[in-house]
């Protein structure tokens, strides 16, 4: 089994493909101060809970934007998995993916891990210009062209810390949870009013961005390019825009997978 793993600023998603099944997923805090012995402690009860036995991992491919936790991760599988893999672990950077996806910027290093696995996935999809939406700690938008060259994107300050921001800096703003789509842009109350404006907001703010992305993809404002949107809070956002096409969960997890297979083999 392939286990492939996205480690994030806020959280860490990790799953196991038994071929082309997902046999287990599992999303765990990102603690920059866990070892690597904690992280083997975790996911060894993980795998025990789900019925999977270490031994039959047989690849481990890694993303990640925490260097800390990038280094405990690869130590971790070093003592926990390397002594029965049949191939070593694989860490997606700009530079190993290079003739893959092309990065079309002066520093290709600048470029997050997850950002090129999220294009390369969505590329492999469509075959077409794609623009990935990454609903994570920061809201990305990544831009893919027909040639699967990656040109860049935007980034926005996430949903979650726009939420801490309004409710630690004003006194009778609460804490709230973003969990469904508001029925009414009118809130009728404080809280629906915030989700209101959380939702409509950033839906309207997306659709904005796409626009002026779009037409300098493709030249004009109807160019045809695929918008599709991954991160947890896509399925929230997504029917509150005009743009969003697709919304794909398990986008960087299916992009880590065609990584390893193409780098290292299936």
């Amino acid at each position: 089994m392939l286990l492939v793993i996205d480690v994030g600023n806020s959280h860490t998603v990790t799953g196991l493909y038994e071929g082309d099944r997902l046999r287990g997923q599992w999303r765990l805090k990102s603690d920059r101060a866990k070892t690597d012995d904690e992280i083997g402690v975790h996911y060894h009860s993980l795998f025990s809970m789900t019925g999977i036995n270490t031994t039959e991992v047989s690849g481990v491919v890694l993303a990640s934007v925490v260097p800390s936790l990038e280094s405990a991760w690869v130590s971790c599988c070093s003592k926990y998995f390397f002594t029965h893999l049949q191939k070593k672990i694989f860490v997606v950077s700009a530079d190993s993916v290079k003739d893959m996806i092309s990065i079309r910027l002066a520093n290709p290093g600048e470029v997050g891990a997850d950002r090129l696995v999220n294009g390369i996935a969505a590329f492999r999809r469509f075959k077409k210009p794609v623009v990935v939406i990454d609903f994570g700690t920061a809201i990305t938008f990544d831009c893919v062209s027909g040639s699967c060259e990656y040109l860049g994107g935007a980034i926005l300050p996430g949903i979650a810390i726009s939420l801490d921001a309004l409710s630690s800096r004003t006194a009778k703003l609460p804490h709230i949870d973003i969990s469904k789509k508001p029925d009414s842009a009118i809130g009728k109350s404080t809280v629906e009013a915030m989700t209101s404006g959380i939702v409509y907001g950033y839906g309207g703010m997306i659709d904005g961005v796409i626009q002026r992305i779009r037409k300098e993809m493709t030249g004009s404002d109807s160019g045809e390019m695929e918008v599709v949107a991954t991160g947890g809070m896509a399925s929230i956002i997504a029917p509150a825009t005009q743009s969003i096409q697709h919304v794909d969960p398990l986008l960087t997890l299916e992009g880590l997978k065609i990584i390893f297979e193409e780098k290292v083999g299936s």
